[in-house]
């Protein structure tokens, strides 16, 4: 197995560490469970560098590393909205599309093609990320402070947005295997 595939597996080992730092109570706890996510987040971007820059794309990177990040960050966002930090509505749209892209992906590998995320994707994948580490930090530290909601709330509109748009663009640029599905 190569480096990048082995960074989406340590990827989603690292999750069921965050959520136990997650639930358990004081500051330590928070800036250690933002850490690991952290850390976890990171390795999406280190496994997708070292892939491009070494050529070793490969189809089951394609699979897990897409995988790996909706796992990371749902989970995330369902101890955030356990927390009461999230809108659960945020969580449950990003849920509805995470599993109709991966309907999508089925019909595509039932008819050989392997889809890879596009660039609204790794957008998305991204801001996703950042206000996961805003809210498990800033959110958990400070949750009635008044600027903190309002960047939070901010944030999560952006979130559903993006990930709206790019589940609506994935669609689109794939509709052919939904035409061609039997």
């Amino acid at each position: 197995m190569n480096l990048p595939n082995k960074l989406s597996l340590l990827r989603v080992l690292l999750i069921p560490v965050m959520v136990l730092m997650m639930y358990l109570d004081g500051a330590v706890w928070i800036f250690l469970s933002t850490a690991v996510f952290g850390i976890a987040a990171f390795t999406d971007f280190l496994d997708g560098y070292i892939a491009r820059r070494d050529h070793i794309v490969t189809d089951f990177g394609k699979f897990i590393d897409p995988v790996a990040d909706k796992l990371l960050n749902l989970s995330a966002m369902i101890m955030l909205t356990h927390s009461g930090v999230m809108p659960h509505l945020v969580v449950l749209v990003i849920l509805a599309r995470e599993l109709a892209v991966d309907g999508l992906r089925m019909v595509a590998v039932g008819q050989g093609r392997v889809i890879a995320a596009g660039w609204l994707g790794k957008v998305k994948t991204v801001s996703q990320m950042v206000l996961i580490i805003w809210m498990m930090l800033i959110g958990r530290l400070f949750p009635g402070a008044l600027l903190v909601q309002i960047i939070s709330y901010l944030g999560c509109t952006w979130i559903v947005a993006i990930t709206v748009w790019s589940g609506v663009d994935y669609f689109m640029r794939n509709r052919d295997c939904i035409k061609n599905a039997k």
